[in-house]
């Protein structure tokens, strides 16, 4: 019996076929996805207003072809609005499972920004919600500002990543992005894409200065962890506590880990943005849904 063997003249060309496989397989490790950041409008303690206009993103985002939509910080209640403390809800909950719902019936990848409320504790946190209504990752803000609300939020410890189809997903929130021992907890997770909502305020003359500041923020966190940083603002203003007055600016913006802007939201305006971005899945095979780095 006879058996297949590469030809003589054929065998000084393997090196180059091998590496031609080797590159097929890394495009085939690639996902491109739609993102979209959903620069809303948001009013503290307006819970049905918020949620008319977080509808209206994520219906407008859809409209754009959107796969994952990422929405700002509290964006339920507002953010230090401390009304959270006696209005807020558990995770899962009311306000979670309408934003599941949402995303649910739009068919999207959700990320919001809602306050919860855990016995007596109150947490700025966000989740991360697939297509299918179900919460694939929660995570509580670690870098709080304690002295912007009385009683303040309590902070998260932990950090985490979830599975989906174009690649495994993080979420920080705001400040978190501030510490590099918070991004470099990131990193270790590999992440390909990191969502982050933003409540990106200042006072009124200091805009439009301050959307570059959180170009800035969200470029820095984007090397440290060295995968891409969707930073999604609000626009609206702090309405309680010794912060009061200060504007949330919108500018929210993307970046790449080498720091290229992947887009750019309006300046102290609405904006649905949605882009597009090849992600490499780079960690596919390790990581599973919901793996957490330790508190260190």
């Amino acid at each position: 019996m006879k058996t297949l063997s590469c030809p003589r003249l054929l065998r000084p060309l393997m090196p180059l076929v091998c590496v031609i496989a080797l590159l097929q397989q890394g495009r085939a490790e690639e996902a491109t996805v739609r993102i979209a950041m959903g620069q809303i409008v948001a009013l503290d303690g307006d819970r049905e207003g918020n949620f008319v206009r977080i509808e209206g993103a994520v219906e407008e985002a859809k409209g754009q072809g959107a796969q994952i939509v990422c929405l700002p910080e509290t964006t339920i209640l507002g953010w230090v609005n401390p009304e959270a403390h006696r209005r807020a809800y558990p995770v899962p909950g009311k306000d979670s499972d309408r934003l599941a719902a949402l995303a649910k019936k739009y068919g999207v990848y959700l990320c919001a920004g809602l306050a919860e409320k855990d016995g007596e504790a109150l947490h700025d946190t966000a989740v991360l919600i697939d297509p299918a209504g179900k919460i694939l990752l929660k995570h509580r803000k670690i870098n709080i500002l304690t002295s912007w609300m009385t009683p303040p939020y309590t902070p998260g410890k932990d950090i985490g990543v979830a599975k989906t189809p174009f690649g495994t997903i993080g979420i920080l929130i705001c400040a978190d992005t501030f510490r590099e021992s918070i991004c470099r907890r990131m990193q270790k997770l590999q992440p390909d894409l990191v969502l982050v909502p933003y409540g990106w305020a200042a006072r009124e003359d200091k805009w439009p200065r301050h959307g570059l500041s959180l170009k800035k923020v969200v470029s820095g966190a984007a090397g440290w962890i060295g995968a891409p940083v969707v930073g999604t603002d609000l626009v609206g203003q702090i309405s309680n506590g010794p912060e009061r007055g200060r504007i949330y600016g919108g500018a929210s913006v993307a970046v790449a880990s080498d720091g290229t802007v992947l887009a750019l939201a309006k300046d102290r305006d609405r904006d649905v943005k949605v882009f597009t971005v090849t992600l490499p899945r780079r960690t596919r095979a390790q990581l599973t849904t919901g793996a957490s780095a330790p508190d260190e």
